[in-house]
């Protein structure tokens, strides 16, 4: 094979494992030691529903121009799962390099891959590791010979084993003797015919990993949340497991040692939102987490808290449908039905964070808007944010009191002589409420979820009924100006608009680059939070054809599009695809190209 030029920075690493082999410790200890030495790099685990037993790939992409989509080819593969490798190697791409165990008999017959073989059973083998734990450190045999291959630092390695066993010292002595062991048998046996490496750089400074989950965790614990009621469903499990390990260190009184704060394990979907919208209607800040599967279990419940305007906040983390479908795998599918969430007119307020610091953001600015508006509020994750591993800035702290919303008390109402739950004062369609508690005798109201008139007296009146849904949509247009605005990057000329949100910023990033390269000038906005405003409509306005980006099969924003906009319906054009995987920037240049012709 031809002798190339050097490839530094710039690849992709698939490795392919069998899911419960450990090998997750060994991969984000490579994502991470990377990251460390300056390197961009997003890591993403592709694993199946199950325990144990069936195949599991990770990717790690390195970007010395800070690109994090997903890419379609890898560059290196590691080859640890003997029933796969030959589909495996099959999809590596030319000139690539491919590390398998030597006493694997696998088919050299690819002569466009370089192949390093590992003697991953005799250095096992040969370790002081305990036979019970042999299988899962085998992997450490990898990371050994990547660092040696790629010229990954020893010392960042060792840092990044000991940031995940927290500091314990015999897990990190046993794994990293089996990685310098590595590293020695690569340094003397194999002789490096590939062009990848690595070079340290300062492209992360200031910067973290983190998931998803857990970034929306740690922003609840900000927005003063204190009661969590939830029922275990992937992906959304992990943003409750963070939540509450942030609740036990930050709201655990410290002279009497009791937690100040509730987290519910309820016996279902159903029984956590209602316990939500029970703890929202006493004045706590609750929440409860998701996937597409519990939000249809809560739309009763939703219903009621949004006709009778209590605030609650669900974190919707968004899996592959439809019906239970493929529950790791990443989808934007829940868009139209979490919109719509309810049974008859009903619309919601859905913030979609699309990085780590907007999953942070929205976790305690979703509070804020729940208690402002009175109403459910749902920020939209997806599993690819809320379980892989992305970087972002350092989080900023709430730099805005908690907006409590329009609270009245015992005084206000004595002052008043007067106190109507759902009369519209302002005009912004928010009526003021009264906390259960309340020392006044016209503080009392029904939180009804059937007919009622702006006193919370049961009504059938169909004066009444118009009445309140006319309020209703009144306060969603205030709510249009109250939520996250987009962002707005204008190419001048452009007759090109490109929309996208969540996830789904990270191929259009990249691929707007690639567009241009090829003469494509193209504009972009990225949606925030739903509902839309005239932002929105200028920027298709603006356009001659807009395509909307979005990881699910129906086009689900391009449609509410074009149920807000109908007079420019003919400028919306759909962008959608979705496989269960993240979006790559070649799908979108290639599809985008194609509607253009």
């Amino acid at each position: 094979m031809a002798e190339r030029e050097p490839v530094i920075n710039d690849f992709q690493i698939m490795i392919a494992t069998v899911n419960g082999s450990g090998s997750q410790t060994a991969n984000t200890v490579i994502l991470r030691s990377l990251f460390r030495m300056g390197i961009p790099v997003n890591g993403k685990n592709i694993f199946p529903s199950n325990i144990q037993g069936l195949p599991t790939w990770f990717t790690i992409r390195l970007s010395k121009n800070g690109y994090i989509a997903r890419l379609e080819d890898y560059h290196i593969l590691v080859a640890m799962n003997e029933q796969t490798i030959a589909d495996d190697l099959a999809n590596l791409s030319s000139g690539g390099v491919c590390l398998y165990p030597e006493e694997w008999a696998i088919n050299r017959s690819r002569d466009d891959v370089i192949y390093y073989p590992l003697p991953v059973k005799a250095l096992v083998d040969a370790s002081e590791a305990p036979v019970t734990l042999k299988s899962y450190v085998a992997n450490m045999v990898y990371v050994g010979a990547l660092a040696t291959l790629l010229n990954i630092s020893l010392d960042e390695i060792e840092f990044s084993l000991n940031f995940h066993f927290g500091g314990k010292a015999k897990p990190v002595n046993l794994n990293m003797s089996i990685v310098r062991t590595a590293y020695e048998w690569t340094q003397d046996h194999l002789a490096k015919a590939d062009p990848y490496l690595v070079e340290p750089m300062d492209r992360t400074e200031g910067m973290l990993l983190l998931d998803g989950n857990s970034a929306a965790a740690m922003g609840a614990v900000f927005g003063g949340v204190s009661v969590v009621a939830w029922y275990p469903i992937t992906p959304s499990t992990s943003l409750v497991d963070s939540t509450r390990e942030y609740l036990q260190h930050l709201r655990t009184d410290k002279e009497t040692g009791k937690a100040t704060y509730a987290v519910i394990q309820a016996e279902d979907e159903i029984g956590a939102i209602g316990m939500v919208i029970g703890a929202g209607w006493a004045g706590a800040r609750a929440m409860t987490a998701t996937s597409g599967p519990g939000i249809s279990l809560m739309t009763e419940f939703t219903g009621l808290a949004y006709y009778a305007e209590v605030p609650a906040v669900i974190f919707n983390v968004q899996r592959m449908g439809p019906s239970t479908g493929l529950p790791t795998r990443t989808s934007q599918g829940d868009i139209i039905s979490t919109y719509f969430l309810g049974h008859g007119d009903t619309k919601h307020v859905m913030l979609l964070a699309g990085s780590l610091e907007e999953a942070f953001e929205f976790g305690w600015r979703a509070f804020d808007l729940a208690e402002r508006l009175q109403t459910p509020v749902f920020v939209m994750l997806d599993l690819d944010l809320g379980m892989n591993l992305w970087m972002g800035k350092v989080f900023e702290y709430p730099d805005e009191p908690m907006d409590r919303g329009k609270v009245v008390t015992a005084e206000d109402i004595e002052r008043a002589g007067k106190f109507a739950r759902y009369e519209d004062v302002d005009g912004d369609g928010i009526g003021y409420r009264s906390l259960p508690g309340t020392d006044h005798p016209l503080s009392a109201w029904f939180a009804r979820g059937t007919g009622h008139n702006e006193k919370a007296v049961y009504s059938e009146r169909p004066e009444d009924w118009l009445a309140n849904m006319h309020r209703l949509n009144v306060k969603f247009d205030t709510a249009r100006e109250l939520v996250p605005q987009p962002e707005v990057n204008l190419a001048n000329g452009a007759k090109i608009g490109i929309i996208a949100y969540g996830t789904s910023d990270a191929c259009v990033i990249e691929g707007r680059d690639r567009l241009k390269e090829q003469g494509v000038e193209t504009s972009y906005l990225r949606l925030r939070a739903l509902p839309l405003n005239d932002v929105t409509r200028d920027f298709i306005a603006a356009h001659d054809r807009i395509y909307v980006v979005e990881a699910n099969g129906d086009g689900q924003m391009a449609k509410i599009l074009h149920m807000e906009y109908p007079e420019l319906a003919g400028r919306v054009h759909s962008l959608a695809y979705s496989d269960g995987l993240p979006l790559t920037a070649r799908w979108l240049t290639t599809s985008l190209l194609e509607q253009e012709r």
